[in-house]
This record gives structure tokens, C-alpha cells and sequence, in this order.
């Protein structure tokens, strides 16, 4: 029998007005994303407000409602108060938060995810290279969820790859090798040092980017490699790449 009371680690991915004083929470947990019920915060004497911030990491208290968990307690873990503060890695946050919850499916237990997710949000907060963030934290989540893309043998015939590999194609699920490039008309060219980002990306720790000096222009052929083999998987856009290309751009 599922207890009337539980505590959870989760972060506040999404919020919005409720009612007269009260705020609907999308929140990520250990055990799945879940929308939760937040009951008169927006009142000045509400002691939750603070606790329960956009992209804020917090440990809850919840009371198991008839439609909605009800949240009685927050305590703040992590606030990333750079990340809130600063256009830039808040535009990353929203995206970050977009893919989770397109990507995902509710009240499903993936404790690595969410994990992702906190180590994320903590590198966003401190990171030099935002965009670098991003792209890992893309790949390592299509990796969890099951779409990790071919980046070391061939997508359509298995073999080893090799440097001389420069076709990427979302449709077959990767690089293509030499011998099959063709076999997908509309695979996008993808050069040596695009290959060996992503590369890179797909196996070193969030913690290893900040030494990467890169220039724009291979930055901006991963972020197009991995978004079209995003949009294959997902079906669609999202919308937050168009304001993330705004502000990050300019565009």
C-alpha cells in the first residue's frame, strides 16, 4: 500500500498559475517525471515559494492526492543561482528541461536520467562552455532512453570506423562508413573534427569540457548533426531551440 506521505529528491522543470494562489509543478524524480500541486504559494506568507523556484534541485515532501501529489514541504538543495541569473545558461535550462520532458514518458523510474539531469543543472551553473554541455547531455541522454546514435562502427553494416567516415545520417542511426555513405540520400556531410567531437562527447565526463578549445564553426556542425538526429527521433522540433538559437546566436 503506497504510503499517504513519501519524500523525494526532484527538480522543477516547469510551473505554472493554478486556481487563486496555487502553482502546478512538472518535476523531475529518481522515479520519474511527475505534476505536482504546490497549494497557495503564490501568497506572500507562503513559506514554500522560496523552496520551490524554477530549476531549483530540492527534496519534497508530498502528500499523495485524489488527482494531484500535494506539496507540504521543500527544502532547496541547489539553487544554481548563476544559471537563474544569467540569459544564456537559463536558455540552456529551458532546453535541457524541453528535451526531458519530450523524451520521456510520466511516472517512469529511470534513476540515471535524473541523475543526468542534477549533473547537468550543475554544470550549466559553473561551465565556460554551455553549448558543450548541452551536447553531451543530449547524447548521454538518447543513450539512456535507448536512441544512443552510431558513432564508432558503421550504422548500417557494423564495421569498425575509421577517420575517413563523413556522412552521418539520422534516418539509419549514425555514421556511415565509407562503403555505405550512399545508402541514405539525404545523410548529412560531417567532417574530421565534428567526428571527433562528437566522439568525445559520447565517452568523456561533463567534467573534461572545459578544457576543450574549439572553434564555432565545428561547434555549430555537432549542434546540427545531433539536432537533425533529435528531430528524427522525437518527430518534431522543439520549441525551445528556437529561443536557445536567439539568444545564444542572436538569430
Amino acid at each position: 500500500m503506497r504510503e499517504r506521505v513519501y519524500r523525494t529528491e526532484a527538480l522543477i522543470l516547469r510551473r505554472s498559475d493554478m486556481a487563486e494562489a496555487d502553482r502546478l509543478l512538472l518535476i523531475a524524480t529518481p522515479n520519474g517525471k511527475v505534476r505536482v500541486v504546490a497549494k497557495g504559494v503564490r501568497k506572500i506568507s507562503s513559506r514554500l515559494a522560496g523552496h520551490i523556484e524554477l530549476f531549483t534541485h530540492a527534496s519534497l515532501l508530498l502528500a499523495v492526492g485524489r488527482n494531484l501529489d500535494i506539496v507540504t514541504q521543500s527544502q532547496a538543495i541547489n539553487t544554481f543561482t548563476t544559471l537563474r541569473n544569467d540569459i544564456t545558461r537559463l536558455s540552456c535550462a529551458y532546453y535541457v528541461a524541453d528535451l526531458y520532458a519530450t523524451l520521456t514518458e510520466e511516472g517512469e523510474e529511470n534513476r540515471p536520467i535524473f541523475q543526468l539531469l542534477v549533473e547537468t543543472f550543475a554544470a550549466l551553473d559553473l561551465s565556460i562552455n554551455p553549448d558543450l554541455i548541452l551536447r553531451s547531455f543530449e547524447l548521454r541522454l538518447l543513450q539512456i532512453a535507448g536512441y544512443r546514435p552510431h558513432l564508432h562502427h558503421c550504422a548500417q553494416c557494423g564495421t569498425l570506423l575509421t577517420e575517413d567516415a563523413n556522412r552521418f545520417s539520422p534516418l539509419i542511426g549514425g555514421v556511415l562508413c565509407p562503403d555505405d555513405q550512399h545508402s541514405d540520400p539525404r545523410a548529412l556531410p560531417m567532417g574530421g573534427s565534428a567526428f571527433r567531437l562528437l566522439r568525445y562527447l559520447q565517452t568523456q565526463p561533463m567534467s573534461t569540457l572545459e578544457h576543450l578549445h574549439l572553434s564555432a564553426t565545428v561547434r555549430t556542425e555537432v549542434e546540427t548533426l545531433l539536432h537533425a538526429y533529435l528531430r528524427h527521433v522525437l518527430e518534431r522540433d522543439l520549441k525551445s531551440v528556437a529561443f536557445l538559437h536567439h539568444v545564444m546566436r542572436g538569430e
